[in-house]
């Protein structure tokens, strides 16, 4: 299979399995061992997102006609999710989901390639960004010289933002102290806030002692189930610093090199397929979750959109100073302004 009909029969499948059939007779006759490879996933075991690993997982055993086993680990289960980065590339395990915006201090474009406050504001831009504007080409460059493989993302969409204190406005996070991560916590420390690069994992307690007033954690139903309810008065919507989300699956380079093509066409696959399926899931989980903040007593303020509109044209110049002189952070922020300009939305 060439390069180009690879790349469009992954694109094609989108969240389908219309072409599995032939994926699946083809290993059907061919004697061939069983790889069996390790993934630590960002999640607690148990979340709805887990359960979505688990589920690539075993789509990528199906695709590949069992020949590719993927065990998934909980985050944290192997080896603590700050190091799975460098565990991941001294070939400890062979593959990990991560969030590229934890590495953004040490590689500037993965500010790009995970969530870039203000940026595009539906989950289908951001997917289609990586897809059909080079996205995960620049993404995969991005992992290349540390020894790793990008494989591809998984796209949801906005995050909210917690907070004690009452806000009505952009402006009124300037002088509170706040958890974001990655380009986030650049664009929000332009914005005035104080900001603190907490682990998700260390929201809750620092919300209810008063450590940060406003918090960026996870999708609502993820944080209503975590009780974020209980420590937060107030939900913030549209959520500015997470407009949309990607996550991302890599894996050692070397690992990797030794799959066969059908192997890797099951990976590709199962990430978009799954990509699309959580997306909607948390679609359809939103407003049955804010209703239920709601019913806790939290009240759901939304940002006029004009605020909105205001805040992204600021927030081009936070990217700008993020990305600094880094050649492919800048290649890749371009491209998403080309693209943002082109939706009206620049």
């Amino acid at each position: 299979m060439t390069n180009s009909n690879r790349r469009n029969f992954i694109c094609g499948a989108g969240a389908t399995a219309l072409a599995v059939p032939a994926v699946v007779a083809a290993s059907s006759v061919r004697a061939q061992g069983v790889t069996q490879w390790r993934m630590q996933a960002l999640w607690d075991g148990g979340t709805t997102p887990m359960a979505y690993e688990e589920r690539f997982c075993a789509r990528v055993e199906q695709l590949s006609g069992g020949t590719l086993q993927i065990r998934p680990f909980s985050g944290g289960q192997i080896v603590p999710a700050a190091q799975a980065f460098d565990a991941v590339r001294g070939g400890a395990f062979e593959m990990m989901k991560t969030f590229d915006g934890y590495t953004a201090g040490r590689i500037p474009s993965h500010g790009f390639s995970s969530t870039v406050p203000f940026g595009f504001p539906q989950g289908d831009q951001f997917e289609a960004w990586f897809y059909y504007r080079g996205g995960l080409e620049m993404a995969r460059r991005s992992y290349a010289d540390a020894g790793l493989t990008y494989i591809a993302p998984t796209i949801y969409g906005e995050e909210p933002i917690h907070s004690r204190v009452e806000i009505r406005r952009i402006a009124d996070m300037g002088g509170l102290k706040g958890r974001f991560v990655g380009l986030a916590a650049a664009v929000m420390a332009d914005f005035g806030v104080a900001v603190s690069p907490l682990p998700t994992g260390e929201v809750y307690s620092a919300l209810d002692r008063g450590l940060i007033d406003i918090a960026d954690r996870g999708d609502v139903r993820a944080n209503f189930e975590e009780g974020v309810q209980e420590v937060a008065r107030y939900l913030l919507l549209p959520g500015v610093h997470q407009p949309s989300t990607a996550t991302s699956y890599v894996a050692n380079s070397a690992a990797y090199g030794r799959l066969d093509e059908q192997q890797r066409v099951a990976l590709d696959v199962a990430a978009r397929e799954i990509s699309v399926s959580l997306r909607q899931d948390l679609i359809a989980a939103d407003g049955e979750y804010l209703a239920k903040f709601a019913e806790a007593g939290v009240e759901v303020i939304r940002f006029d959109p004009e605020d909105v509109i205001e805040g992204r044209q600021r927030a081009v110049e936070s990217w700008a100073h993020a990305a600094g002189d880094d050649a492919l952070a800048v290649e890749m922020m371009e491209s998403q302004k080309e693209m943002l300009r082109e939706l009206g939305l620049l």
